[in-house]
Order: C-alpha cells, then sequence, then structure tokens
C-alpha cells in the first residue's frame, strides 16, 4: 500500500502551481526539483495525496457525541473542546472557532485538488480519453465525499420543508486564486452533490487503481448515503442496492476474535492485533482516513459507551479494552494501524438498505438485512437474529448497530442530526462527570458548528455567513 503514497510536498507544490495558471503564467516558472504536472499520471498522483486530500477531521462532532474519552489536559487547554465534551450551551464558541478549523479548511482542500482535476485533466497528455474521462469522474466523488462532510458539520440538518431557505457553505468549483465563490443554500448544495456523483456514474469502473480512487460501487454508496439524509428512501434503497453489486462482502469479526484470543484475552496486554480496517479491508468501496493519515491506534473510548455495544459484540471486544492510568479509566484502542473512517463501506450501505427497508414498511425485509450484519459481528453464543413489531422499532435497531459500527465517523453525527428532527427518535444525551449530571437537548444550537471565524473574516472572493448565533 506503500505505492498508493507520493511526496506530499512536491503533491502540495504541483497544487499551488496549477491553481496559479489560470491567473498568472506560473506554469513557466517552476521551482528547482520540482514538475509542473502535464501528464495523465501527474494528475492523477494528485488523489494520492494522504494527508491534504484523503483526511476526514471531525474533532468537535466526536466530542460532542461523547463517544471518545478526552484527557484532562486537552479539556483545560482547548476551550472549544470543553464546550462540546460538557455540552455548554451559554458559552459563545465562535470566538474560540479557531482553535480547530481542521474541518473547514481540509475539506476545502480536497474539493480544490478535485476542481484542479476537472479543469485541467481534459488537456493532459499521455493518457486516453476514457481514462481522463475516470479520473475527473473520481474528482466529482470526491468533490461531493467533501461537500457532504461541510454541510453536515456546518450547517444545520437537511429538512425538505425549509433547506432552500437555509444556507450551507460556500460552493467553489474553480481552484483558480480567488475564484468567486457562493454560500448556497442547503437545498442547492445536496442537488451538487447528487449532480457530481451522477455525472460521475457513467465514467466510472468496477474497479479502481486504488482504494483512494472511487469506483462505481463508492458513487452509489455515497448516492445512497446523501439520499438517506435527504428522508429519500426509495432512491436510497435503489442506490444501496446497485452499490451492494460491486461489493456485498462482510468482515467475520468473531473469527477475527478467535484467531488474536490469547493476545486480547491476556491481563495488561493492550496491543493485540493488527487494524484489519486498513487500506485492503474487505469491506472498503472507498479508503479515506480520520485525522490522522499516519499508522497508529483509534481514539480511547469513555466507559459508559460500552454498554451501548450489544452483548457479545466481538467487533468492539476485538478493538478496545478497559484500561485504568493513574485517575483515568477508559477503553483503550488494541490494534495497531490504519482505518476507514472516512471512507465507504458494505456494513454503511448494507444499514443504509436496512433503514430504507423499515421506512418503506418492509420491516421483515429490513431485519434481515441488519441480521446480515450483525452475525459477522456477534459472537455465537450470543447471536439471536432481531425482529421488530413495526418501522419505528426497526430503526432505532438499526441505529443502534450503526451508531456502534461508523462510531466516530460523520455518518454517525449526520444521522444523529437528521432523527433528532423527528418526534419518533429524537434524543437527550445524558452523562455524569465528576460527580455533576449533563444533559445534551435534541433541538441543541451546538449540533450545527460555527463557521471558523477566520473564514468568516477572510472569506475570500465571496461572503460568508455565520450559520448559527454562538
Amino acid at each position: 500500500m506503500k505505492k498508493i503514497l507520493s511526496n506530499t510536498l512536491k503533491i502540495s507544490a504541483l497544487i499551488l502551481l496549477v491553481s496559479f495558471s489560470s491567473c498568472k503564467k506560473f506554469l513557466e516558472i517552476v521551482p528547482k526539483g520540482q514538475k509542473t504536472p502535464t501528464t495523465l499520471a501527474d494528475y492523477e498522483a494528485l488523489i494520492r495525496d494522504e494527508y491534504g486530500n484523503q483526511r476526514m477531521t471531525i474533532t468537535q462532532a466526536i466530542l460532542l457525541m461523547n463517544d471518545k474519552f478526552e484527557t484532562t489536559a486537552n479539556l483545560n487547554y482547548y476551550p472549544l473542546y470543553s464546550v462540546n465534551y460538557f455540552w455548554n450551551e451559554n458559552t459563545d464558541r465562535i470566538p474560540i472557532s479557531g482553535s480547530d478549523e481542521g474541518p473547514y479548511y481540509s475539506p476545502y482542500t480536497g474539493i480544490s485538488t478535485s476542481n484542479l482535476l476537472i479543469e485541467h485533466v481534459p488537456a493532459a497528455t499521455e493518457g486516453s480519453d476514457a481514462d481522463k474521462a475516470q479520473l475527473i469522474a473520481q474528482a466529482k466523488v470526491l468533490r461531493a465525499v467533501n461537500y457532504y462532510l461541510l454541510v453536515n458539520y456546518y450547517a444545520d440538518p437537511y429538512e425538505a420543508a425549509n433547506a432552500a431557505a437555509k444556507l450551507s457553505v460556500p460552493l467553489i468549483q474553480s481552484a483558480d486564486i480567488n475564484a468567486p465563490h457562493t454560500q448556497v443554500s442547503i437545498k442547492d448544495l445536496y442537488a451538487f452533490m447528487l449532480k457530481d456523483i451522477d455525472e460521475a456514474i457513467p465514467n466510472l469502473r468496477a474497479t479502481s487503481a486504488t482504494p483512494l480512487h472511487p469506483n462505481l460501487g463508492a458513487a452509489h454508496a455515497l448516492k445512497a448515503r446523501i439520499l438517506l439524509t435527504m428522508g429519500q428512501y426509495e432512491e436510497a434503497l435503489s442506490a444501496a442496492n446497485e452499490a451492494l453489486k460491486y461489493n456485498d462482502k462482510l468482515f467475520d469479526w468473531p473469527q477475527f476474535y478467535a484467531t488474536y484470543k490469547t493476545q486480547i484475552e491476556e491481563p495488561d496486554k493492550y496491543t493485540n492485533a493488527p487494524s484489519p480496517m486498513g487500506f485492503d479491508f474487505v469491506e472498503n468501496y472507498y479508503f479515506r482516513h480520520g485525522a490522522s493519515n499516519s499508522s497508529g491506534r483509534e481514539s480511547a473510548l469513555r466507559t459508559d459507551r460500552a454498554p451501548k455495544f450489544e452483548t457479545g459484540d466481538a467487533r468492539f471486544a476485538s478493538r478496545w479494552k478497559l484500561r485504568t492510568v493513574a485517575a483515568d479509566t477508559y477503553y483503550t484502542s488494541i490494534t495497531i494501524g490504519f482505518y476507514n473512517y472516512g471512507g465507504l463501506t458494505t456494513t454503511e450501505v448494507y444499514l443504509i438498505k436496512a433503514e430504507c427497508q423499515a421506512r418503506l414498511n418492509d420491516v421483515p425485509g429490513a431485519m434481515n438485512t441488519l441480521n446480515a450484519v450483525r452475525i459477522k459481528r456477534i459472537f455465537a453464543q450470543n447471536y439471536v437474529p432481531l425482529s421488530a413489531s413495526g418501522t419505528v422499532e426497526a430503526v432505532k435497531l438499526i441505529q443502534r448497530t450503526k451508531a456502534n459500527e461508523l462510531i466516530n465517523s460523520i455518518t454517525t453525527f449526520a444521522d444523529r442530526r437528521r432523527l433528532n428532527k423527528d418526534p419518533n427518535y429524537a434524543t437527550t444525551l445524558t452523562k455524569t462527570e465528576n460527580g455533576q449530571n449533563y444533559t445534551l437537548s435534541p433541538t441543541s444550537h451546538l449540533w450545527t458548528m460555527p463557521i471558523p471565524l477566520g473564514a468568516i473574516k477572510n472569506p475570500g472572493n465571496g461572503t460568508i455567513t455565520q450559520n448559527v448565533n454562538k
């Protein structure tokens, strides 16, 4: 998988040079030791920039969900961390938003790369028309991935009744320096994402060069995710079924646990197995890192998060283990490697399909789809097929599994936001910390993150309106 990697500095230089090229003749001035992209292979290499284009940074959303254990040092040092972790609705987050701007600027870095490819690949040399069309299509899928993250972080949840009246984030369609942009409505941005995907699909293939390059399965999976977020269940179900035609494999977590059982169960041992969720994960449609693109451990979990997993969940047992260090007790990560936090997997698509089936009143079908995932997660001695009496119960069971399967991803955050708009599923989060009780209402303004103050003050060639009051 190391072959995916290119020299990040060189790739960044390529992006900068080409970004300038449309407004000035900087393509004629090449730094020593660098080159400007001319061939299709040069442009294709930009997608492989894992730090610049293939990361998902959503720290504040993860803190707000209260799945992640956070250190006292970070909570004391970063006021924004503390506000979201302790659900402090009284503090104005806007003045302190500059302490975590990554979720804003990182996706826009990827969007700039996508725009660059869409604009310049048609003129690339040494590539067939079909290969050029495929690379442009992959760039459009990646652009939609990044806009989905932005709109579900910095704008209110999608609601058909008011999506046209509420603002989302700046829509930028050019890599040119000082390109104009418009902060479009939530409705318009969702329409743009779907348009990108629909335009991409005819030019994608069933397989791609690496897991970082979206293929047909990835495009249909992303379309299913977006349509589910919009509440368009029939269309989302159709897209999910299309994705599963290209990959329907599920990883066997009980078997993984059995393979590493001795190490996992050994007392005081906290490095037990390599992560199976990396570049070659059998469930991958498209791989994308979380906040870090380096090999390492997952985030530790709060102790009150563990009971939300099903009894006998081999996936949980294989990945986290209770540990006490000084005054802190938490579930520490026990695998090392890479994790597909920001990409698209078959598990997500199965669970999108299950929810759509339930919403369309096929509750038995929904439970069959859910159980197809669960049987690959729950130890045999604990596994019992689930059934539901109706749509509401079915969706709640599906969401329980989905929240655990996709923990610490933008998907679980987006799901919680949209479900909070429905009285059948709205949930008040609660916790006790140092003897004090805390709650987070489903209607809290904290569910929408403030656009960083730096972006508001320096909006480039356009204007940006803040989407929250504080």
